[in-house]
């Protein structure tokens, strides 16, 4: 039988990629709404518990409205969310399984999951591991820099970006979230375990896709003075086995001339992590698609874990 998937919001870009890796998928039949009722309240009421599986492509508010139409009696359907509406309540899983075997418990039992944020989730595969096992502390000052494509700047943005007549000036990489208050802030801090919110410095680039998320890291700031081949013994060992995210051999950055590129890993779903640097300053770097492990790829291998499928289904690795 196959698995019935709705997906609200199915024309932003999110929702587009995860039609795109359904395309050939046998297992899904995807509920298609009447393009001139998508906001219609009772519509997606009857396609979301019509459906076995939901994604939300959706705005904060209209995630949480579509939440609320859920039937009190629906205790089938799961919730696949890519906004930042339920990224840090209470009864929602995280979707970011590599985090450890809590984590991919909880969406393997969940009928709530939380996709994460683009930047979020390269947040967290450099910063989580060296909280977790012990390589900083919790008041540790966080300050992480990332460069994305346009392609997750929303509709308006990328029409912009894609424009005839743009002015190539003003299209250069772009520093943005001045006032130190991006939306992914509160899950960098939650999911991460840190007792403020880091510093952080997103820039947009005109490229379609493709990030790079870097954490910086003063040795003799952590808890006793690591070097770069420790800090990678222990990225390697956190992230042994997990297909998603592989940590890069030590010294491979050389190969590339000993330049990272942001766009690497476009149309992929999976991330790497490179750990560069010297004796007293090491940069924690992951390279992945803002819309692959960044979005839909990550909400559909979450899907896929819920499932009982293997979790690279559907998806380009």
């Amino acid at each position: 039988m196959k698995t019935k998937v709705y997906i609200d919001g199915s024309e932003g870009t999110t929702g587009l990629r995860i039609n795109e890796r359904f395309a050939d998928r046998e297992d899904i039949e995807i509920l298609k709404i009447d393009s001139e009722k998508r906001k219609d309240p009772e519509e997606r009421r009857k396609f979301i518990n019509t459906s076995d599986v939901t994604f939300l492509c959706l705005p904060d508010a209209a995630a949480i409205e579509a939440v609320g139409l859920i039937d009190k009696d629906n205790d089938h359907t799961v919730i696949l969310d890519a906004s930042t509406a339920h990224r840090t309540k209470e009864g929602w899983a995280y979707g970011l399984p590599e985090l450890g075997k809590d984590f991919r418990e909880r969406i393997q039992k969940s009928n709530r999951i939380a996709i994460p944020g683009c930047y979020a989730s390269g947040f967290a595969m450099d910063v989580y591991p060296l909280i977790k096992e012990g390589f900083i502390a919790t008041d540790y000052p966080v300050c992480v820099n990332a460069l994305s494509g346009y392609s997750g700047a929303g509709k308006k943005a990328i029409a912009l970006y894609e424009a005839e007549d743009k002015r190539n000036d003003l299209y250069a990489p772009r520093m943005y979230a001045l006032s130190q208050s991006h939306k992914h802030l509160k899950e960098m801090k939650a999911i991460s375990g840190l007792d403020r919110e880091p510093l952080f410095v997103p820039v947009v680039d005109d490229y379609y896709c493709g990030m790079i998320v870097t954490f910086p890291v003063f040795t003799d700031l952590m808890k006793k003075k690591y070097s770069p081949a420790d800090i990678h013994k222990m990225f390697e060992e956190f992230y042994a086995g997990e297909r998603f995210v592989k940590v890069m051999p030590f010294g491979s950055e050389e190969e590339l001339g000993n330049f990272l590129h942001a766009n690497d890993y476009a149309g992929r779903d999976d991330a790497k992590i490179y750990i560069t640097g010297n004796e007293d300053r090491v940069l924690v770097s992951s390279v992945f698609d803002n819309l692959g492990k960044g979005a839909s790829g990550a909400g559909i291998q979450c899907m896929n874990i819920r499932l009982g499928l293997p979790e690279e289904t559907g998806l380009c690795i």
